[in-house]
């Protein structure tokens, strides 16, 4: 993995991590599937702009359409819809640390239904993430633990793994429209779960304000292109490595901006993570096919 994959990994976990902290906030003014309906929208609109502003005229084909489907509910239907209610819940940096799981998910499906395994090596690097991750999740379970919202967090990384399997396989000439007509699947499969069981309590501060123009443009636009981008140079296993990092930027975010609790335990916790991280880049990833093993090198 080069310097510029390793640039955009980071930069997509930065951004990406901190969206618990901005919907945290959002959501003390607003309902979530009303927020997240509208912001998907303008998300959407942007990004098909953009792409008509650089010319992305190519006919979508029918599995391009079926991966904008998946996708689209996946993440922002699932995903983002049961996160966001969940921040009703619990905290910020627990919802992250919930999705730094994504990477043993990612794994376990490819390893499932598509036949692919990872090395030793790579074991290794998910064993010791997963130890990492524990380490930092460890005082979320003893304080401020509710069931019900990180059952939620967890039935959404599930779907975010489903999508992530799902997207490498879209078309990369089309990135920029695909990425807006999924933002819309998010946005009109929201608002109908949103006028029939939210009730429109919204209290037009600054903060919603400030939090919805970043969750839209940031984590909403620029995060799902970088993680599209990611996708397609090093692959689901590899890119979904990078949410190991959610625990530090998201905690730190969040300790940072709402005065979350930050131990020893959990500083801890990230080192062992970012080791994770670094020990998976550097192992591969092998499919096998008609019982012959062929490597996959990013």
């Amino acid at each position: 993995m080069g310097i510029r994959e390793i640039f955009l990994g980071l930069a997509f976990a930065l951004i990406w991590s901190s969206a618990f902290t901005s919907a945290k906030i959002a959501m003390n003014d607003a309902p979530p599937f009303l927020f997240l309906s509208v912001r998907f929208l303008i998300s959407g609109i942007i990004a098909l702009l953009i792409a008509r502003l650089f010319f992305e005229k190519q006919l979508l084909k029918r599995s391009d359409w079926a991966i904008i489907i998946v996708f689209g509910i996946c993440q922002n239907t699932i995903y983002l819809g049961l996160n966001f209610v969940a921040m009703k819940w619990i905290e910020a940096s627990h919802a992250a640390i919930i999705a730094s799981f994504l990477p043993l998910i990612v794994a376990t499906l490819s390893w499932v239904f598509l036949n692919e395994r990872i090395n030793l090596l790579g074991c290794l690097g998910l064993i010791l993430g997963l130890f990492g991750i524990l380490l930092v999740m460890s005082n979320k379970l003893t304080s401020n633990f509710d069931v019900i919202g990180t059952w939620f967090c967890i039935f959404g990384v599930i779907a975010l793994a489903i999508a992530t399997i799902v997207v490498r396989n879209s078309a990369k000439e089309n990135t920029l429209s695909i990425i807006g007509f999924q933002m819309l699947i998010g946005s009109f499969t929201l608002f109908p779960i949103s006028l029939f069981f939210e009730t429109w309590e919204i209290n037009l501060t600054y903060s919603l304000f400030w939090a919805f123009t970043y969750t839209t443009l940031f984590p909403g636009l620029f995060a799902t292109m970088i993680w599209f981008k990611l996708l397609h140079l090093v692959g689901p296993i590899k890119a979904a490595s990078f949410h190991f990092l959610n625990p530090f930027f998201g905690v730190l975010i969040a300790y940072w901006l709402l005065n979350e609790g930050l131990s020893l335990k959990q500083v801890i916790g990230v080192i062992t993570v970012m080791i994770a991280i670094i020990i998976l880049q550097k192992s591969r990833v092998a499919v096998r096919q008609n019982s012959n093993n062929q490597d996959w090198k990013h």
